[in-house]
């Protein structure tokens, strides 16, 4: 059996003695990004991508050990527990195949064929086994004592069937190759339940549907899932596409490894009709509920990534940077609640607008508004994409427009997402103990136009709402991957260490909340860190933690000039010997593109720092602190498309990516209700994961290829050349005849092979599927 350490090397691509480094690192409180970063001579280079797989599979397998021992200490206990025996659960390399071959021994309740042994009819049951000669009714003759329950022949027989049925089914062998075979043939069969056709109008495309479970996409696995727990749906899995067909031969495959066949022999019908009724009564049920259990958890998996990597581009979207902004919470009775915070982030300002209906006080609004840009100097108004957002973006719009050169303001709608929830946190009652909660989110949409990573970690990462299906999947196993995307996303951009707020330092590898809020309250307390040494004096922060975090905390203007950057405090003396070869200050050194990349890593190496060190050093020393996040850009909303009734079908606009599903992308364009680009809209090459081709936070050109106001559902498209009505094979053919081989066109690669269209009820099962999210 292979160790762990080579099971896992195979799993992420890598060679075990790397595997066994990072193992090494983190059971000695090593945290993933400071591996990834500040360790790649010991891992030879593993990335975080890797080391995440890494440390799951780790988990995995050591569970997997723990249950293989425990397994073993079981049977042998029992005294069962023979060499061949142990040899094959030593040789189970998953926890499925463990716990088959653990079922024949594993301590369970009286069973009716533990009681038919009780009843001492285990020797009828081995004899009509053997010996399938042997007439059933004749044999059970002698076994009828009705003082141990057994009445008649038939009880008799019934029993020892039931015995045989145990045993057949707890055959290791027999049934790992029944759920695999069942794994590449068998469907899953949706059926509506009678009378919930209206209740589960959103189902209707699933109300008669199969499909292999084995390559069912997981949004679609979720939907059923769904539906069948909100009791629309029955799920069925189909042994394959000629059902009493396929039941034949798995019923066939129990009589091989049972060793029965019909020969006409006296007892081979009855042999025979017990092999049935295994595979009908215990082992398709069984391996029905173990597949759902398997596709179920290989679709959370997916939908898990497909939220891990939206979230992923949220964070990391482009931040307009040190600004004052002015933050707009849209809303019609209730009134446009409004916060001006300055470039840090403090709140200046808040007030409440009433532009809209029922009070209309569209000039009170401008004029009040626009007192507050030109009091507070706002370079830029967020407004947040709820209810009433274009009335609000049109309001906006204006009072650029009547400022004029008094005041430089740029406008963008930004998504609003999880601001609620952060205005009713205790994070945010701490934060305005006095502001009225309704003002709050006016404040976090101000702040996440800003930097969207430091005012989006405030919030709970379910509650950004970037993914598929995330209220049905395992909410532990959510949780944990998204906050391991938050923790790579932060340390990635690094942290200012005298300005970030407690949430954001908590990010940071090694740094728990009490730390990360001991951190800001000695900040309070004793004014800015002029270095990072300094941290070492906030309480209960140690060495271990200095070590893992002080490679991502920043300090511009402090008294060591590399504090500013990510070279890690260890590594200064590296830099010192750097300087003394080059004979420079740092600050002289740093930022010197031309020198530095004229100098050879290999100069510098010893045996504690290699040339993956000293390169990534000398790259920080160019450019140091750079930030890895996008430029900013707005996208630009056509002027007075402000509701899906003033989309025209065959309209080209440009817009924002919300949000990528398995599916597709979804898309605003600025009429309060997103777009779908479908899957084989995103581009004329075939696109097998839509986020080949966009990301959350990409602004893309799209077609408006359909209409649906009863709905409130828009179809777009990312091949501006697309004719809404055109059927999908005469658009490619036109397309790839009238187009140069390799075109590129709003990141739509042309191909002479594209996806298959979707059909309208495609698109009405991704928009259904969409309000999963």
């Amino acid at each position: 059996m292979l160790s762990i350490e080579h099971r896992i090397a195979q799993d992420i691509a890598a060679q075990p003695a790397q595997v066994r480094a990072a193992v090494e690192l983190l059971d000695g409180g090593a945290t993933v990004p400071f591996i990834a970063r500040y360790r790649k001579e010991v891992t030879g280079g593993l990335d975080d991508t890797q080391l995440r797989l890494l440390e799951e599979r780790l988990g995995y397998l050591r569970e997997l050990e723990d249950r293989r021992a425990a397994i073993l200490v079981s049977i042998e206990e029992q005294g069962k527990l023979d060499e061949a025996l142990r040899g094959r659960i030593l040789e189970a390399d998953t926890k499925a195949r463990l716990e088959d071959l653990y079922l024949p021994y594993k301590p369970k309740r009286r069973t009716k064929a533990q009681i038919a042994r009780e009843a001492g009819l285990e020797p009828l049951a081995l004899a009509l086994r053997d010996d399938p000669s042997i007439a059933p009714e004749q044999r059970a003759t002698a076994f009828v004592d009705a003082d141990k329950g057994v009445a008649d022949i038939k009880a008799a027989l019934e029993g020892a069937r039931q015995i045989l049925i145990e045993a057949i089914s707890e055959d290791a062998a027999l049934v790992d190759g029944l759920r695999e075979w069942l794994w590449k043939q068998g469907q899953i069969r949706a059926q509506v339940i009678d009378g919930k056709q209206e209740e589960g109008a959103k189902f209707r495309d699933y109300f008669d549907h199969a499909e292999a479970i084995g390559k069912i996409p997981s949004h679609r696995l979720l939907a059923l899932m769904r539906a069948r727990n909100e009791g629309v749906l029955a799920l069925e899995l189909e042994p394959g596409g000629d059902t009493e067909q396929a039941h034949l031969e798995a019923i066939g495959r129990v009589a091989v490894a049972a060793g029965i066949a019909a020969r006409g022999r006296a007892a081979d019908a009855w042999l025979m009709d017990t092999c049935r009724l295994a595979w009908r009564v215990k082992l398709h049920l069984t391996l029905t509920l173990d597949l759902f259990g398997r596709a179920r958890e290989a679709a959370e998996a997916e939908a898990i990534r497909v939220f891990g990597d939206n979230l992923k581009d949220l964070l990391l979207a482009a931040p307009a940077g040190a600004k004052t902004v002015m933050g707009l919470d849209p809303g019609i009775r209730t009134g446009v609640k409004v916060a001006v915070v300055d470039a840090t982030g403090k709140l200046l300002a808040t007030s409440t607008v009433y532009p809209h209906e029922p009070r209309r006080q569209w000039d009170q609004s401008l004029a009040e508004l626009g007192a507050l840009c030109l009091r507070h100097g706002v370079n830029l108004i967020a407004i947040g994409n709820g209810t009433a957002s274009r009335e609000t973006d049109k309001l906006a719009g204006e009072l650029i427009k009547k400022l004029g050169e008094r005041a430089q303001i740029a406008k963008l709608v930004v998504s609003e997402a999880g601001a609620s929830v952060y205005s009713a946190s205790e994070l945010a009652a701490r934060e305005f103990p006095d502001l009225d909660v309704s003002l709050r989110g006016a404040v976090s949409i101000a702040r996440r136009l800003q930097d969207p990573l430091a005012e989006l970690v405030k919030i709970e990462p379910k509650a950004i709402g970037v993914g598929q299906y995330q209220h049905d999947v395992n909410q532990i196993k959510l949780a944990r991957a998204l906050d391991a995307r938050v923790e790579d996303c932060v340390n990635a951009v690094g942290v200012d260490l005298n300005t970030a707020s407690a949430p954001l330092l908590a990010r940071v590898a090694g740094l728990s909340a009490m730390l990360a809020d001991n951190i800001v309250r000695h900040r309070d307390e004793h004014g800015p860190f002029r270095n990072r040494i300094a941290i070492k004096k906030v309480a209960r922060l140690g060495d271990k933690a200095f070590e893992q975090c002080a490679g991502f905390l920043r300090i511009a203007d402090g008294s060591e000039p590399l504090d500013a950057s990510g070279v890690h405090p260890e590594a200064y003396p590296l830099v010192a010997r750097i300087l003394a070869a080059c004979g420079r200050q740092a600050h002289q050194l740093i930022g010197d593109g031309a020198l530095l990349r004229g100098l050879d890593p290999a100069r510098f190496t010893d045996e504690r720092f290699g040339l993956p060190t000293v390169r990534d050093i000398l790259r920080e020393l160019e450019k140091p602190g750079r930030d890895p996040r996008p430029q900013f850009v707005a996208p630009s909303f056509a002027e007075g498309v402000e509701d899906l009734k003033d989309l025209v079908v065959g309209m080209v606009l440009e817009g924002r990516v919300t949000n990528v599903a398995a599916f597709g992308a979804f898309v605003d364009i600025g009429v309060h209700q997103d777009g779908l680009v479908h899957v084989s809209a995103l581009s004329y090459q075939f696109v097998r994961d839509p986020r080949e081709a966009v990301k959350a936070g990409d602004i893309v050109k799209v077609k408006v290829m359909e209409v649906d106001l009863q709905r409130q559902r828009i179809a777009l498209s990312m091949r501006l050349d697309d004719v809404p009505g055109e059927a999908r094979s005469v658009r490619d053919a036109r397309g790839a005849s009238n187009s140069p081989s390799g075109a590129v066109r709003n990141k739509a690669v042309r191909s002479p092979a594209p996806a298959a269209a979707p059909s309208n009820n495609a698109l009405a099962d991704a928009f259904a599927r969409a309000r999963g999210r």
